[in-house]
């Protein structure tokens, strides 16, 4: 009978989980491997970020997928799936209500912070080869497990929460996450081979659906837009000039670095208010303002 892991390790540390599964890829190991660590030394986030757990503190761990069998267009659901295998696991192992655990476009997980919505985990998709006949995904993801939020960075306590707090600060056992975890996993990637995808679930966790967004783009450009869904077929963010509603936009590349509910005030210089804003972006993003900081993505 055939596994659904065709390779998995458990270490200590490593540099980054998503260059061991890279590894293993170039080496020939089929798919889905998967390598889990206790502590990263050189772990990264979206856009050249770092990113930083305690030992102990976070589930760290990269999926290796050869999907040949995936028209390059829906790439994109493999990490779509591996956040919503993990929303899952974590609303069953922490105790949550289901959909407790929201997604924050286009892949990260959010749960109930001290103000508001604050960040649970972080995906990042790398893929290589898409069309080709050697199509390679790696989608790494580090959840904020068991880790108590008195060893939070002080400067990042409002922006993030663990699975451990947002269960009413009990212990959380991260060998429990990770094998609810795959096997959820596994049911979404058979269905996913089938030409399936749980769009309704996907839709319905999105945090920034009818909110307005600052979206920060690769050239580092900014813009203040309206959210008003995403496309389950192409995975793109739509979205809506707050000026000009009505002429809906898809959104492919980028990121959501503030959310705030339409109709708050807004500052004299025109930009998203502080008063009743909530700040949903990642650790990382609070961190980069604010040089040697740790715990999540830097």
């Amino acid at each position: 009978m055939l596994t659904f892991l065709s390779r998995r390790e458990r270490f200590t540390i490593v540099g980054s989980t998503n260059d061991v599964v890279r590894a293993w890829l170039d080496s020939g190991t089929p798919e889905v491997c998967l390598a889990v660590a206790d502590e990263q030394s050189a772990g990264r986030g979206r856009a050249g970020r770092s990113w930083y757990a305690p030992r102990g503190g976070g589930l760290l761990l990269s999926l290796g997928f050869r999907p040949i069998w995936l028209s390059p267009g829906h790439a994109w659901r493999l990490a779509a799936l591996t956040s919503l295998a993990m929303a899952g696991a974590g609303e069953e192992v922490a105790g949550l209500r289901p959909r407790a655990i929201s997604l924050k476009w286009p892949n990260d997980l959010f749960g109930a912070g001290r103000t508001g919505p604050a960040k649970l985990a972080g995906v990042l998709g790398e893929t290589d080869g898409l069309g080709t006949d050697d199509p390679r995904a790696i989608i790494g993801l580090g959840v904020n497990g068991d880790w108590r939020e008195a060893d939070f960075p002080n400067l990042l306590t409002a922006d993030m929460t663990s699975l451990r707090e947002a269960g009413g600060g009990h212990p959380l056992d991260h060998g429990a996450l990770l094998e609810a975890f795959i096997e959820r996993l596994e049911v979404a990637v058979n269905a996913l081979r089938a030409g399936r995808f749980d769009s309704a679930d996907w839709i319905a966790r999105q945090l920034t659906t009818g909110r307005l967004c600052t979206l920060e783009f690769p050239d580092s450009s900014r813009e203040t837009v309206m959210a008003t869904g995403v496309d389950a077929d192409s995975g793109a963010l739509l979205v809506e000039s707050p000026d000009d509603p009505g002429e809906r936009r898809a959104i492919l590349s980028g990121e959501v670095r503030h959310v705030r509910v339409a109709g708050q005030p807004r500052m004299p210089d025109g930009q998203p208010g502080i008063a009743g804003e909530q700040d949903l972006r990642s650790p990382a993003a609070a961190v980069s303002a604010h040089r040697g900081r740790t715990g999540g993505e830097v």
